[in-house]
């Protein structure tokens, strides 16, 4: 059984505290604590000793995805002497123009492909670009991103293949035409089965599916089908 959960940001768009008291419930292995912008991080971390996190056996927490250059030393210091060391952290490569203030965080950074509307990190020869500057970073692999990029799977499948051990985690959703995060469709759920069996068991899943409270349960259904090792691949 895969261990899937939620980004807090999908859950409750930018109220951690108000996701993490909607999913308490619902008995799932993994948590994403999101800040994706600049005016929530100081707050979440902050908050981070005080969190009943005790029911997860996975946590990663989600950097802004956006910053001005003059905050990105005081970002990178603030991370790296806050966020637990089993965490990955994960960043956005277009969000770093620095790379020598990431490098000494290793493997704790997990760098995120990306959706069509950025420069860099959406396919095998981007991402080798990123993973130059830093050598020790992990990957967190979007498939959603990836389908929007290349609906064919093809690109993901590439990428999980030359990047299988950098991966500590996923992220799933759908992303629709404006790269929006969505509930999982039919078509999605499709699409990821041809990749499924590259990635590992272990390897944690985070929903970004923006779905009410009530569909969770059933949004997590979906992603167990669609990450199905069944016998459903387009690659030999």
């Amino acid at each position: 059984m895969r261990k899937i959960g939620f980004s807090t940001g999908a859950v409750a768009y930018g109220d951690f505290e108000k996701a993490l008291s909607i999913l308490a419930s619902s008995n799932l292995a993994c948590i994403e604590l999101s800040a994706l912008r600049m005016s929530e991080v100081k707050i979440l971390v902050a908050a981070i000793p005080y969190l009943r996190l005790d029911s997860y056996s996975y946590v990663s927490f989600h950097a802004p995805s956006s910053y001005s250059l003059g905050d990105e030393e005081w970002l990178a210091d603030l991370l790296y002497s806050n966020i637990p060391d089993k965490w990955p952290i994960v960043i956005h490569p277009d969000a770093i123009s620095d790379a020598t203030l990431w490098r000494r965080f290793g493997r704790r950074i997990a760098i995120e492909n990306m959706d069509r509307r950025k420069p860099i990190g959406r396919n095998v020869g981007e991402l080798e670009l990123v993973f130059e500057k830093l050598p020790d970073a992990s990957l967190c692999f979007d498939l959603g991103h990836s389908r929007q990029c290349d609906s064919s799977m093809t690109d993901a499948f590439l990428m999980l293949t030359a990047f299988q051990e950098r991966l500590v985690q996923v992220h799933l959703s759908e992303v629709n035409s404006e790269s929006q995060h969505e509930a999982l469709s039919y078509g999605a759920k499709l699409a990821f089965q041809q990749v499924a069996s590259l990635i590992p068991d272990e390897i944690p899943i985070i929903l970004e599916s923006r779905v009410n409270s009530e569909h969770i349960a059933g949004e997590v259904e979906i992603a167990h089908e669609a990450l199905s090792n069944a016998d459903i691949h387009c690659y030999a």
